[in-house]
């Protein structure tokens, strides 16, 4: 890993819900911000609905990092990608989150 890579990572990780859902939205497919909008109202079931402000704030900051890119720009509907180092940051967070998990299910056992 390249030390710019390294910094990324430590800028993101541990990730706000925000980021790491627009990651995941745009990890099998490149999506424009509504459907970015969409694809988490629909995973968690309408618990998380990301305002525009906060999806657009954070996709400048993730462009300006270099995790995502702009895959298509349409007429007022820019469609975005997730780039190599996207997957690396989002692989590494679902790796922090699997442990959080593993360990919350570990602990709780211990209480009953």
């Amino acid at each position: 890993m390249t030390a710019h890579t390294d910094k990324v990572i430590k800028k993101y990780v541990p990730m706000s819900e925000t980021a790491f859902y627009i990651l995941l939205s745009l990890f099998k497919q490149p999506q424009h911000g509504y459907g970015i909008v969409k694809y988490v109202e629909d995973i968690t079931s309408g618990r998380l609905k990301l305002g525009s402000g906060t999806v657009y704030g954070t996709i400048t900051k993730m462009l300006k990092d270099h995790l995502i890119v702009v895959y298509a720009n349409e007429e007022r509907k820019k469609t975005y990608e997730i780039t190599e180092l996207g997957k690396v940051v989002i692989e590494r967070e679902m790796t922090r989150l699997e442990e959080l998990y593993t360990n919350a299910i570990a602990h709780r056992g211990d209480k009953k």
